[in-house]
């Protein structure tokens, strides 16, 4: 039996490292990183490979079922991403396509971000118009079943798999809540979700709304088009007639046209780099630092400004039509526990150039990089490969964005207690000084977000008040309110 063992171990061996240097080639082949780089990067550890290659023989020989070595190779470099850190994962063929689609804004489910705890699926934010937005599932819900399925033992990869579906089809979420004695079940059907962009809405008053809800391929374009639409029902207001000329208009219109625009990132995951530095890029000058990255190798060493080779992939200019009172328009940023990645990348870059005022509560902290390495045509690994900073060097990761002016999203002042990237295991802290301070930053940030009064109570009124979906820019959104009246007071200052 031993010796079987062995001989199964010495194949394995050969196996492994075969597969570990074509993923390590396939990481570092385009990087010019030097030749004694590129050797300690290769090299394999033949001891641990031994141990590997044990454990892989004694489920090969004893396991009380047959297995594939593909599916055992597979779980193996499955669970050494999982280890890293909660968004590194191995990407299958199904992942790698629906991480594609999702980047065009279309893609099958419920509608959440989610992420790992302790076992179970963690709510990092609900996305609008979804059918979990609609049922009211909240940042920090913990998904504990899915339908009859324990989520317990599920990695996060097959618990997606299981919520996803076709449309119109039924799945039950049983959830725990914090402040909630019992499980919640929820019955959502599922849909084809084709996410907006960006929204907006003129205001009274000569004020505009705009809502980044995912950063997408065409986010820039969007948010111009938005814009465009802004101050094109300014024209029309002031004329009192409906205006048929095309966006040229809008590019000329005088800045002072929209008195103040509030820019709406509250539960946006993120998405990708460049519509961040291209919405970041539409009300910031020309050339200006919005972000820049660190990692172990040259490449994951970058500074992204304010220019066309930055924000775009195609080569065209989403800001060419861009009204010009967009660089000087009073800007309030609204941001949350939901505001997470791209949405903390622009709220940084705005408030670092003093371009805008940010409002709301600490954002979630997901300030690291993740680049997609093909292994095959079909599947890659997705791998963190550098941390974010803002213009003046500050670190997003495991800290966040504190708000110029913290509004919780009640009227009681009780925060919502909300997952950050901080409550995730084997999240990264920051790096350099802010590592230092994290905990102190953390400790000042949560004493400015607790109401006046000691040992106040959310209450079941109060509760209930959030337990729902707001309505962004509606009645019921507080923040929306408190951004309003700043933009106002500002307006009476300038007079």
């Amino acid at each position: 039996m031993r010796g079987k063992l062995q001989k199964i171990g010495l194949i394995s061996i050969g196996l492994v490292g075969g597969i570990l240097l074509s993923v390590n080639f396939s990481a570092l082949a385009a990087k010019s990183s030097g030749a004694t780089a590129s050797r300690a990067a290769t090299a394999l550890p033949i001891e641990e490979l031994r141990s590997f290659a044990d454990v892989f023989a004694a489920i090969k020989q004893g396991y009380v079922e047959p297995i594939e070595d593909k599916k055992l190779i597979t779980h193996a470099i499955s669970g050494m991403l999982a280890n890293l850190d909660p968004h590194s994962s191995y990407l299958d063929s199904e992942a790698f396509k629906d991480l594609q689609v999702s980047t065009q804004g279309e893609f099958g489910g419920l509608g959440i971000e989610v992420g790992m705890e302790d076992g179970y699926v963690k709510v990092i934010s609900p996305i609008d118009d979804t059918p979990a937005w609609k049922a009211g599932v909240l940042a920090g819900d913990l998904i504990i079943k899915l339908d009859d399925t324990l989520v317990k033992g599920l990695t996060l990869d097959d618990a997606v798999k299981k919520m996803r579906g076709k449309p119109k089809t039924p799945i039950k979420l049983t959830i725990v809540r914090k402040g909630k004695s019992e499980p919640i079940e929820i019955t959502l059907l599922r849909a084809k979700i084709k996410l907006e962009s960006v929204r907006s809405k003129m205001l009274d008053g000569g004020f505009g709304y705009i809502r980044v809800i995912q950063f997408q391929e065409e986010s820039t374009a969007d948010l111009v088009k938005h814009l465009d639409k802004l101050y094109k029902g300014i024209k029309e207001s002031k004329d009192g007639k409906a205006d048929s000329k095309t966006s040229k208009d809008a590019k000329t219109a005088k800045p002072e046209d929209l008195k103040g625009l509030v820019l709406d990132l509250r539960n946006d995951p993120g998405g990708l780099l460049n519509a961040a530095v291209g919405i970041s890029a539409a009300f910031l000058p020309t050339d200006t630092l919005v972000v820049s990255t660190d990692g172990r190798t040259e490449d994951a060493k970058r500074r992204y400004t304010a220019t066309l080779a930055d924000y775009t992939r195609r080569g065209e200019d989403a800001l060419k039509s861009l009204p010009a009172g967009a660089k000087t328009v009073p800007l309030i940023v609204l941001v949350n526990g939901g505001s997470a990645s791209a949405s903390e990348i622009v709220a940084g870059a705005l408030q670092d150039h003093k371009r805008a005022i940010v409002m709301g509560t600490q954002t979630f902290g997901k300030g690291s990089v993740q680049t997609i390495v093909p292994l095959t045509a079909t599947t890659g690994i997705k791998l963190t490969t550098a941390r974010y900073f803002t213009p003046s060097g500050r670190s997003i990761q495991a800290k966040g964005i504190t708000p110029d002016v913290v509004v919780e999203e009640t009227a009681s002042g009780i925060p919502h207690e909300r997952l950050r990237e901080a409550d995730l295991e084997r999240h990264l802290d920051a790096s350099g000084e802010d590592a230092k301070d994290l905990k102190e930053a953390d400790r000042v940030v949560d004493q400015k977000s607790k109401p006046a009064g000691k040992g106040k109570k959310l209450n079941e009124e109060d509760d209930e008040a959030r337990a729902g979906p707001i309505e962004y820019a509606g009645k019921n959104d507080y923040q929306f309110a408190q951004a309003m009246n700043l933009l106002k007071a500002l307006q009476i200052i300038k007079r």
